[in-house]
């Protein structure tokens, strides 16, 4: 078959987007031997053993099945006991919660089950890279909203007011953000909620971060009365239990809307694998500790890397949560993309180029630090070698 054909054949939806950004970088760090790498958003932890063996256990005791579409019960109980144990939300194990493979699958799904053609979908930028394609592939139109390291790389209400339209369905709230690490407080929240009053928008919350913040707890908007009807909280168990390759995830919320988004998961996907379910009921069950083991570590690190960046001259925003910072490398007169791969052929340290991540992401770098405190400092010595000669 010839090209032609192919571009026939595919979907023009398909065919328009564009890769993501981030795949780009790690295809330079495969090709590059020795490099140190504060690129991945993944843990360095194992997830811890207590949750494995119970994973293991599912798989000795048989239970392989296939489970309800939303989860298995207990689980979906488990998660509701966690929600207001840690959180303070209240929902319906029965009618309110979706057990999915991964965040990612939850957000899909309350992007399809919103949005029709033609519908705006109010995304703050820079941010995680997926809510633009999902979008475009629900036939929605993304409207990014550049937030501004002096606000914190919050959503102010004058950026929300202005981007609203008699065509908004759906905001999408990704806080703590990645890549900025930036968090919203309640106060911030309820700014946002004073907007939002009159209008039949919904709130997409992506809370896979919300365990791991730093001087200051998690609010979601969902704990908002005026928020709560109309917030899908999205959440996981990836980042705060290292339980990135076993994908599962969930969504919370009103029950009409859940409703729907089981019935295209129901469709898609069945349901989560079952040997993660259980794992997951283990984590909620006796992970408290794990979590604060590993969120301290994160501070540690967080703080280690922030204060090695400022001797370095490069200005960076104090994340307050998710494990990245976001500093800006304007200054030195290259392109984010130029900069973090130059970084990486002749310093061997793969970063992130902001533009990744959105509008308003150039002039930015993403580093992560789940990375060793051992690569880190590496990776810092490694890059004031980098800023010693002028680079432009």
């Amino acid at each position: 078959m010839t090209q032609d054909f192919y571009s026939r054949a595919l979907s023009q939806k398909a065919q328009n987007l564009q890769p993501s950004g981030i795949r780009k970088f790690f295809d330079l760090l495969a090709e590059t031997p020795d490099a140190i790498s504060l690129s991945v958003g993944e843990p360095a932890f194992q997830t811890p053993w207590h949750i494995r063996d119970a994973g293991v256990y599912s798989l000795e005791k048989g239970w392989t099945k296939y489970t309800a579409n939303a989860g298995i019960l207990t689980l979906r109980r488990q998660i509701a006991a966690y929600l207001l144990r840690r959180f303070e939300l209240t929902y319906d194990p029965e009618k309110e919660l979706l057990v999915t493979v991964g965040g990612s699958e939850a957000i899909d799904l309350a992007i399809r089950t919103l949005v029709d053609p033609g519908d705006e979908v109010i995304i703050v930028s820079p941010s995680f890279v997926c809510y633009d394609p999902l979008t475009r592939l629900a036939g929605g139109v993304p409207v990014p909203v550049v937030t501004q390291a002096e606000n914190d790389f919050k959503l102010t209400p004058d950026e929300l007011r202005a981007a609203l339209t008699p065509k908004t369905k759906l905001l999408i709230l990704p806080y703590p953000c990645n890549p900025t690490g930036a968090v919203m407080a309640r106060g911030d929240l309820e700014a946002i909620a004073q907007v939002l009053r009159d209008t039949d928008v919904v709130v997409l919350s992506d809370e896979i971060y919300a365990e791991l913040t730093y001087g200051s707890r998690h609010c979601s908007p969902a704990l908002l009365p005026e928020l709560n009807p109309r917030t899908v909280v999205v959440n996981g168990f990836s980042k705060c239990y290292s339980m990135t390759g076993w994908r599962l995830g969930y969504a919370a919320g009103p029950a009409p809307l859940l409703e729907q988004m089981t019935k295209l998961h129901q469709y898609a996907i069945m349901c989560a694998p079952t040997a993660s379910q259980y794992a997951a009921v283990e984590a909620l069950r006796a992970g408290d500790e794990d979590i604060a083991r590993m969120c301290d570590e994160y501070d540690d690190h967080r703080r280690f890397l922030l204060d090695g960046l400022r001797r370095l001259g490069l200005e960076t925003f104090e994340a307050r949560g998710a494990f990245y910072l976001f500093p800006s490398v304007a200054k030195f007169g290259l392109r984010s993309d130029l900069f973090c791969e130059r970084l990486l052929k002749e310093q061997k340290v793969a970063v992130i180029s902001g533009t990744a991540f959105g509008p308003g992401g150039e002039g930015y770098v993403r580093m992560c630090y789940a990375a060793s405190m051992e690569d880190i400092a590496e990776a810092l010595r490694r890059m004031e070698r980098f800023l010693a000669v002028p680079l432009a």
